[in-house]
Order: structure tokens, then sequence, then C-alpha cells
């Protein structure tokens, strides 16, 4: 019998609570066989994802498979059982050896490491389990009537630029934060790695530009988390008002600024309206609510961006667009439910950069 095996692990604090999620696949149908999951109490990622492993390949021996292909996102582990990584943490040890002894009673085993995103079914086992050791449970949010296990968007706004400073259209132009940008960005990570149900395992999803991936990483260096790029949470694109303050790109087009700053369909010259970055910003939205359902997502990006996925979740016009002012480095927090209600928590915070 040919059978996959998906395992994963997670920990919320690397140190901190841990759980692990494995999932059983039959090799030529693809029909799920078995799930397990479980909390282990506070351990490692790496301790954990070998705990997804060992419970994968003791699932896959009660079904009596005797031809398995191990499918995981930790290349540690991955390269560990392959034989071509040495276990040197001691802790690892005895789990590496339990998972050989394990591997030993299989026909044919095979390892293979594969991106996060390929690895979703084992990912949210792990997540549950960790989620049930945290005491989360689903509720119906306050006041709304909604149910169901929101997805939460920690949205985080990049640190100051030189275009930031003199408060100049910084779309698409690519600047480097200042000094007081990365250290602005240093202490929105701080913050945010310390909030509930944040660690490693949690998602780190960012606008592809150097200030916004500069912000992202200093989250990564926090949390132990990974980032990953969406072309979809750029900010708006000014085009010939790049670089323009807003007094400049009003005396170059009067009419053309003040119709724009009233009409989400009216574009900047050359560049985008406020109506194709929120339908833009929409997509980004859909498709981390589908990938990410029930869980924590950590945002980073730019002004326009988060206003628009603020404004969807509290089923706003485009007015709030000019009316809700965002800071640099500014936390905000939205909550997407599965039934399709929506919950803002937080807007605006600076208290970390006092």
């Amino acid at each position: 019998m040919r059978v996959r095996v998906e395992a994963d692990g997670g920990s919320r604090g690397n140190p901190g609570p841990a759980g692990y999620g494995a999932a059983v696949f039959d090799a030529d149908t693809g029909a799920l066989l078995a799930e397990r999951s479980e909390a282990i109490g506070v351990a490692t990622n790496n301790v954990a994802e070998y705990g997804g492993l060992i419970a994968g390949l003791e699932a896959a021996l009660e079904l009596g498979a005797d031809d398995v292909e191990v499918r995981m996102d930790s290349k540690l582990v991955v390269e560990q059982m392959a034989g071509r990584w040495q276990v040197k943490h001691p802790g690892l040890r005895p789990l590496a050896s339990q998972a050989r002894q394990l591997a030993g009673r299989f026909a044919r085993i095979a390892y293979t490491w594969i991106p996060r995103a390929a690895n979703a079914h084992a990912d949210r086992l792990a997540n549950e389990a960790m989620d049930a050791q945290e005491g989360r449970r689903t509720t119906p949010a306050a006041w709304t009537g909604a149910r169901g296990e929101p997805t939460r968007l920690l949205l985080l706004r990049h640190g100051q630029t030189p275009m930031s400073a003199e408060r100049r259209y910084s779309g698409r132009g690519d600047v480097e934060p200042t000094e007081l940008g990365r250290a602005q960005a240093e202490a929105a990570a701080r913050r945010v790695a310390k909030l509930d149900g944040v660690g490693a395992a949690t998602p780190i999803v960012s606008s592809p530009l150097i200030r916004t991936m500069v912000t992202a990483r200093a989250v990564a260096e926090a949390t132990g988390g990974e980032v990953t790029t969406h072309p979809g949470l750029i900010e708006t694109d000014f085009g010939d008002w790049e670089g323009l303050t807003f007094a400049e790109a009003s005396e170059r087009d009067p009419a053309l600024h003040t119709r724009w700053l009233s009409d989400p369909t009216v574009p900047a010259p050359g560049g985008e309206s406020f109506d194709v970055v929120h339908r833009r910003v929409a997509g980004v939205r859909d498709e981390l609510l589908e990938r990410h359902a029930g869980r924590t997502v950590i945002v980073v990006s730019h002004v326009t961006p988060i206003k628009s996925l603020l404004r969807m979740a509290l089923d706003a016009g485009p007015s709030l667009l000019f009316r809700l002012h965002l800071d640099l480095a500014s936390l905000s927090i939205a909550e997407f439910y599965p039934d399709g209600n929506a919950s803002v928590r937080l807007v605006n915070d600076i208290s970390h950069l006092g």
C-alpha cells in the first residue's frame, strides 16, 4: 500500500506552547486516510516537527502501508531523516532515533521537502492542537453574532523612510527606511511578538518593497517566523505624483488632485485609483482567509492597503481612506469570520513607539 504522509509542528514562542499535526493520504487517489494531532506543552519548533513525523509514521503503519513518501516543510527534519545532515542537538536525537525505527518497518520510504504553503493540511492540524492547548474556543463575537473561528490579521505599517519624513507621495518607489524607521520596525516587531497566538508558525506576509521587507524581517527575527511576499500588498501607484508633496501635487494638477481626493475612481496621472487598489487588496484578503483560515496572520504593508483592509472589515465607504490616519509602524487588528462577518479590534496603535 502506497501512502503520502504530510507532517508539521509548531511552537508559539520557540520554545512555547507547541503542537503537531500529520495526515496520511492514499498515494494514488489522494484520499485522506488518517489524521493525527496533539498539543505537547512547551517545546521548540523542531521537537514539534519530529512529533508530527512520528505520529504520521505510526498512522501509516496502522493502515498497513509499506511504501511511504514523507512530505514536510521542515528542511532540518527532512535532511536529517534522509541522512544528509547530522542530528547535533541532544534534544532531537531520541526523537530522530524513534522516527528511524518506525521508518525501518516500511519496505520503502522517501523524504521530500515542500514549501509551507503546500503543507497546509498538516499545518492546520498543528495549529488547531496549539489553539486547544491555549484554551481558544469558537465563540460568537461580541455584539455581532458572528460565529466560527476568525482569521485575525495583524496589520503593520512600515517604519519611517526619507520620503515619509518629508511627507512626500511614496508608492512604488523603493526606498530604504531611515535609522529611525529601522528602530520603529524593531519596536513594532517586539510588540507583535508578544501578542497572543503569535509564534514561529505565524505567517508573515509582506509587500515586496524594501521598506516593508525591513519591517517584516524584524518581525521574523522577533518571532522566529518566515516572511513571504505578496505583490498585491504594494502601495498605491501614485504615477507622476511619486516623490511630490501634497502641496506640490496640488499645484501641478489642481483640478485633478481635488477630484482624486474625493472620487476613488479617479487615478493619479500615470498611476492607480483607490478603487483599483481596493479590488487588488480584496483579492489578497480572500487568499489569506482561504490559506490561513482560523489563524493569525501578520500583514506588513503600506497606508492604503491597510486602510483598505480596515474598510472591508468595517464595511465602510471610500471616505474612510481620507478620514482615517495611520502612523508609521502602527498596528491595527481586523478579524474576518467564516460566516462573512468581521470585527476591528485595534486601529493605529503606536504605544510600542513610546
